[in-house]
């Protein structure tokens, strides 16, 4: 049985979220906020999500440079898995830097600076627009010589490690800093401190920091988040609204070269007051309630629900039609969607939850298309249509109170 072993990556990860909250909580350390650890796990499932359906786009961009425009023969000997590990780290330090000193690439890593809660949950806010940015980089990579196959086995190496820096439990680490990122050099890397920001990209090794001027040592308490919080917890906005805010930005700026600037400049050169302004226009503004246990209960049942389904799916990918797959994979869009939108408390969710209820009942049909199925499916789809105000009442008033 010809199972997808990468799967088990999602509950080992898991295991070690669990293993950090349950450390802290014996500490008496409040590391983990309800809805913050929410919309990191939302934008981790959906980069998990979403690696189904491009790795194989990855490693074929890689496999054809290298096939097309390798300089040198590569073959994978030990001191040349050292060099390339070396490559990617070093690569990956400078994808990194670009990605805070451009706005085009700040657009697309924003989301991993997003949380204003450092712990395991904070490593997992990877978007796709990291990696076809991160990709880019790394193509220098078969061009050079080595192999994708070479490749991509050493970015899940390299993909692993920076996880575990993302945590407040571990102190420093004596010699280790010297070379290695650890935990330290990372919670500077998101503070929003003065005194950090731009400060320690290194992904493996904090030596390329060192050598090119942008280490520094973890000398006051960190304060996590971006500069100016975002302060929606919103699964779309999370991921659009730097996007958004330069169109704005662009729109608003007279000349090619200064609207050039707004693409290719440093973020600290976008005026701030746009931000509230594309606000106002795109996001409905309501007080938040304080959260009931009832609605965190239903956010983690709804969670834990996504997270089991992203399993499945990955583990049994080779058994599954890829319509199927688009299909589960839209059902879990609409769950992290709905579930960034509850923490909201939006109304609209409701609608969204219509959609997402008629999609078991499509794949049902699917394998079974007899009438008894068609009638059953149509029949509740027509009564919760006809008795839609009720039940809309009963679901805000269940999950809100």
């Amino acid at each position: 049985m010809a199972l997808n072993v990468f799967a088990f990556a999602v509950p080992v990860f898991l295991f070690f979220i669990g293993m950090e909250y349950y450390i802290a909580g014996k500490k008496g350390k409040s590391y983990f906020q309800f809805n913050e650890s929410v919309a990191n796990l939302n934008v981790g499932v959906a980069e998990r999500l979403i690696d189904l359906f491009t790795a194989g786009g990855f490693y074929f961009v890689y496999d054809y440079l290298h096939r097309h425009f390798a300089l040198f023969d590569i073959k994978p000997t030990f001191l040349l898995w050292v060099a390339l590990l070396l490559a990617t780290d070093l690569l990956r330090y400078w994808y990194h830097r670009f990605g805070h000193e451009v706005n085009i690439f700040w657009a697309a890593h924003i989301v991993h600076h997003q949380s204003e809660d450092f712990n395991l949950t904070t490593g997992a806010r990877i978007t796709i627009f990291q990696a076809i940015v991160r990709t880019g980089f790394w193509s220098i990579l078969p061009v050079i010589g080595f192999p994708a196959d070479m490749i991509t086995s050493i970015l899940i190496v390299h993909g692993l490690y920076p996880f575990f820096t993302h945590t407040k439990l571990v102190d420093k680490l004596g010699i280790l800093e010297y070379f290695f990122v650890t935990p330290s050099h990372h919670r500077i890397h998101h503070a929003s401190n003065e005194i950090y920001l731009d400060k320690n990209y290194g992904d493996m090794f904090i030596i390329w920091d060192k050598l090119f001027g942008t280490f520094a040592k973890e000398t006051e308490p960190p304060i996590y988040g971006l500069t100016q919080p975002l302060q929606s917890y919103s699964f779309m906005w999370q991921h659009f609204h730097y996007f958004v805010e330069l169109t704005y930005a662009f729109k608003q700026r007279k000349g090619f070269r200064n609207k050039l600037n707004v693409l290719f400049g440093r973020p600290e050169g976008i005026d701030p007051s746009g931000r509230p302004a594309v606000e106002k226009l795109f996001l409905s503004q309501r007080k938040v309630q304080a959260y009931s246990h009832r609605l965190r209960g239903y956010v983690i049942v709804r969670m834990v629900f996504a997270l089991v389904i992203l399993f499945l799916l990955l583990l049994l990918e080779h058994y599954v039609p890829i319509w199927l797959q688009t299909v589960v994979a839209f059902f879990i869009v609409i769950t992290l969607i709905n579930s960034g939108a509850i923490l909201e408390q939006r109304r609209w969710v409701f609608y969204l939850e219509y959609l997402r209820a008629s999609l078991p009942g499509g794949v049902a049909y699917y394998y079974y298309p007899n009438p008894t199925v068609l009638l059953l499916f149509t029949g509740i789809l027509i009564g919760s249509l006809w008795y839609k105000k009720p039940i809309q009442k009963q679901y805000l008033r269940l999950i809100y109170g």
